[in-house]
């Protein structure tokens, strides 16, 4: 019995410090200064393991110098296939052509520009977690005994401690959303709304350690509008609404996140579709222009890639959101990587492997921007619209833009990519005299 009346004392005095130094800050929006003190100490902690490692690695090999790329994918300059051809003998064909598509297919067997953005960003320095760009050898044992103490703060302190966190904000935001929602529609309960879910973000972004910059606040989106982001993660939504409240669309689930659905759609109108509603174009498109068309609620939350990208580069943006009207608020989202991946790879992690590896990490460090409205003009349409939206958030947020599919994660190549590059070919050999 003493054993158990000690334990559950030392639960009441956890739980008591983590409301009072944590909890209740963050839902005054008050800081302080433990989270500043922590990421003071962890920056200088990272300089000194990457001196060491420079030191070491000269050491071991001074005659080989490393030079790491930007983000270890192979940049290559893109020149048309004509041209390409051409540089090898002349327009017309000639057996030699093949070289030309040999080589295209070993670049993409090597390291193409596509599948390299659904794996993790490499980093140019060790940051004394387990991932790396470089194979970690030996270098000191000073540096070793710093990864030791690491590996035991972030397990047996970081991670219970986060994990008590989450638990407090997501059981707040399930209790506050249910019982808000029982107020009948008014002014009241629309801002009681944005209390307890503006609150609750707050403290699950202290979940996460996170520090996160915004930029631009006169920019954020406002009622009755659409706001776009690209995609790295699905904690993006957190970290918005840690700044502001959206309406959130998607599609219904089962368990936990099938609770906290049901009880926020009650205190906030989100958009949830069933299964077999989700593949209806056109009914999505007719609730969410009803949504827009209502200046009262607040923005939609739309991430039009569909898929996480590894925070290197911005995929093709689906028309079906910039089809709907309205103003646009385009928001760039660009995570530090140097502090914890943020990525989530879900074809190789589910949600709970995924999350213990945001818990286990040192913290979340991103930079938001908020870019000016946009609307779309009178001689462009949807796809062209998306393209200049997901150029000005890539521009921003210095990113790498790809016009191709992000679900191309999870599906081959379309036979219409083929067939292109076949009728370009088809279309130089007519064009030079080749054929007929």
């Amino acid at each position: 019995m003493e054993v158990v009346w000690a334990v559950g004392q030392l639960g009441a005095a956890w739980v008591a410090v983590v409301l009072g130094l944590i909890v209740l800050p963050s839902a005054l929006g008050v800081s302080l200064g433990i989270s500043e003190a922590y990421m003071w100490v962890l920056v200088k902690t990272l300089e000194w393991a990457t001196m060491r490692l420079q030191k070491g690695a000269k050491k071991r090999q001074p005659e080989m110098p490393r030079t790491p790329t930007a983000n270890g994918i192979i940049e290559r300059d893109e020149t048309p296939m004509e041209k390409e051809i051409a540089l090898l003998h002349r327009a017309d064909f000639e057996f030699s052509h093949i070289f030309y598509f040999c080589r295209k297919g070993f670049e993409a067997i090597v390291e193409d520009e596509v599948t390299q953005r659904f794996s993790s960003e490499e980093l140019l320095s060790w940051n004394l977690l387990t991932r790396t760009n470089v194979n970690f050898h030996y270098i000191s044992l000073r540096l070793t005994v710093v990864w030791v103490i690491g590996v035991i703060v972030r397990y047996c302190f970081l991670l219970p401690l986060r994990f008590t966190l989450a638990a407090i904000g997501i059981t707040s935001m399930i209790v506050g959303t249910t019982a808000v929602g029982q107020l009948p529609n008014s002014s009241v309960k629309n801002y009681l709304s944005e209390v307890v879910h503006l609150t609750c973000s707050r403290i699950l972004v202290r979940a996460l350690s996170g520090t996160i910059h915004y930029h631009n606040k006169e920019n954020r989106p406002q009622k009755g509008g659409i706001c776009v982001a690209n995609h790295t993660s699905p904690i993006d939504a957190i970290i918005l609404t840690n700044d502001g409240c959206y309406a959130m669309v998607g599609q219904v689930h089962g368990g936990l996140m099938g609770i906290i659905q049901r009880a926020t759609v009650k205190a906030c109108p989100h958009v949830w579709f069933e299964r077999s509603e989700i593949k209806d174009r056109h009914l999505v498109t007719k609730r969410l222009r009803e949504h827009v068309a209502d200046k009262s609620k607040l923005p939609i939350l739309i991430f039009p890639e569909g898929t996480c990208i590894n925070n290197t580069s911005v995929m093709m943006f689906k028309k079906g959101s910039f089809e709907i009207g309205g103003t646009i608020y385009p928001v760039a989202i660009k995570y530090d990587p140097q502090f914890g991946d943020a990525f989530w790879n879900s074809s190789k992690y589910n949600i709970v492997s995924y999350l213990l590896r945001i818990m286990t990490s040192w913290a979340i460090v991103c930079n938001v921007w908020y870019l000016p409205p946009m609307v779309r003009k009178e001689d462009e349409d949807a796809v062209q619209f998306a393209n200049r939206v997901r150029s000005a958030i890539a521009r921003q947020g210095g990113l790498t833009e790809l016009p191709w599919d992000g679900g191309l994660k999870r599906a081959k190549v379309k036979d219409t990519f083929k067939e292109e590059q076949q009728k370009n070919y088809s279309k130089m050999l007519v064009r030079n005299g080749s054929i007929g």
